[in-house]
């Protein structure tokens, strides 16, 4: 019999369900095996939640009154945040298709059984570790004092210092969505070259430079700004 791997420190899962029975017993449940839970009522409680903690996984359930799951589900989906698991009583093959399709990791038919829907939690969670280990692995390692960037072959990257501004601003606030106003506010400094071409333009260019192996690193998100992919580890 094999364990499982140890959760992060930070392990939060956030329970959006307008049931507060499934919400208690889900939170019981998953507690137990060492989770940190929080939970919602609705897509607005949920939104409170994901402001104020950083949230592993979303447990998200389709039938709510306000915002329905599909639609906070595709939201945060295009914002780039955490992998979602859909709850549903729907459980017919269009409806499963139509919530991956939208941006869930997971589709669960309700009524499911605590363990079944660990195993899926668990399985989520690995994922999007995998996920952040490749993208980590595209980018590289940057060191800040000696502004250098090396990729993940150890390769120095040559970057201008407009470039390597954005490239901070990225790294010191990573897996958020930045607006173009606020990423350019980031990235002025002392040390900043002037910056006379919008900062998509800078993004554009540091973007080619960091996908050395085809991975994602900076995201666009429409009508938004920037999400910077990799988690990183500081040293």
């Amino acid at each position: 019999m094999t364990s499982n791997p140890p959760l992060p420190a930070e392990t939060i899962l956030l329970i959006v369900d307008d049931d507060q029975a499934i919400r208690t017993l889900l939170a019981d449940s998953l507690g137990m095996h060492g989770f940190r839970v929080e939970t919602a009522a609705n897509a607005q409680d949920m939104d409170v939640m994901l402001a104020r903690h950083p949230v592993s996984l979303v447990l998200l359930d389709i039938m709510m009154p306000g915002e329905d799951g599909l639609s906070a589900c595709r939201r945060l989906s295009q914002k780039g945040g955490p992998p979602i698991v859909l709850l549903s009583a729907l459980g017919e093959e269009p409806d499963r298709i139509l919530g991956l399709e939208i941006g869930a990791s997971h589709y669960l038919t309700k009524p499911c059984s605590p363990r079944e829907i660990l195993a899926t939690v668990r399985a989520a969670l690995r994922q999007r570790t995998d996920a952040d280990t490749r993208a980590s692995r595209a980018f590289g390692r940057v060191d800040f004092a000696a502004h250098e960037l090396f990729d993940a072959d150890g390769m120095f990257v040559d970057l201008t210092d407009g470039e390597f501004a954005v490239l901070r601003a990225f790294v010191e606030r990573p897996r958020r969505v930045l607006a173009r106003d606020a990423l350019l506010e980031a990235a002025r400094g002392p040390d900043t070259e002037a910056y006379d071409r919008a900062i998509d333009v800078q993004v554009s260019r540091l973007r080619r430079k960091l996908r050395s192996r085809g991975d994602e690193v900076i995201r666009t998100i429409r009508n938004e700004g920037y999400f910077f992919v990799p988690r990183v580890v500081r040293l």
